[in-house]
């Protein structure tokens, strides 16, 4: 296997950083089960002394990683609804913020699906913080994905559905599905939903 992806300046983070930004790399990229704490020190650059001075336990690594995904990701979602025309004042525009957003990531060389749906798939409920932090993350995206819609009395519930459409593309991406046509679905449920509530 490759070595970890690290950013230019990886050297000279402190200990932690580097064992994180390492374990987010590889658990991502090669999953949790597959990747050993022997190979995350190997490749963070430091001794065992250090790495457990930091995370007691890889369960412990493994929820770090996690919340360490979940602040960057949910920081570029917003960030890419709102490049896309997600705060516009047309309906319509709103939606469609959600079809480039997703195109922008689903796109991308190393999309490896959802962290979180990814770990609780592997882990199950055998660390039951895990599956709390995905249930934290998926509450966050919904309550983002609720900014897309008008404030009605059902808004909740659709930023439910929203949530359950992207969690659909997501997978369907991950089982081989072409880009063109994962977006292309999103797309038609986005339409339909916009369409129905303008009705």
């Amino acid at each position: 296997m490759t070595p970890a992806p690290q950013p230019p300046d990886w050297k000279d983070l402190p200990a932690r950083d580097r064992l994180l930004q390492t374990a987010h790399a590889l658990f991502y990229r090669d999953g949790i089960r597959a990747t050993g704490i022997d190979r995350v020190i190997a490749e963070s650059g430091v001794t065992k002394v250090t790495f457990y001075r930091h995370f007691p336990s890889k369960n412990d690594l493994v929820c770090a990683y996690l919340e360490y995904r979940h602040t960057h990701w949910i920081a570029w979602f917003a960030a890419a609804l709102s490049r896309h025309g997600g705060a516009s004042n047309e309906p319509c525009q709103r939606l469609a913020a959600l079809t480039a957003t997703l195109a922008e990531w689903l796109g991308r060389d190393d999309y490896r699906g959802c962290a979180f749906i990814n770990s609780v798939g592997e882990l199950g409920d055998t660390v039951p913080e895990v599956v709390e932090i995905a249930r934290r993350h998926k509450r966050d995206v919904t309550d983002l994905l609720a900014t897309l819609l008008p404030p009605t009395p059902e808004r909740q519930q659709d930023a439910q559905a929203l949530t359950l459409v992207v969690d659909g593309a997501i997978v369907r991406m991950q089982m081989g599905d072409s880009l063109e046509d994962v977006l292309s679905s999103v797309s038609r449920l986005l339409g339909g939903m916009a369409a129905f509530k303008s009705a």
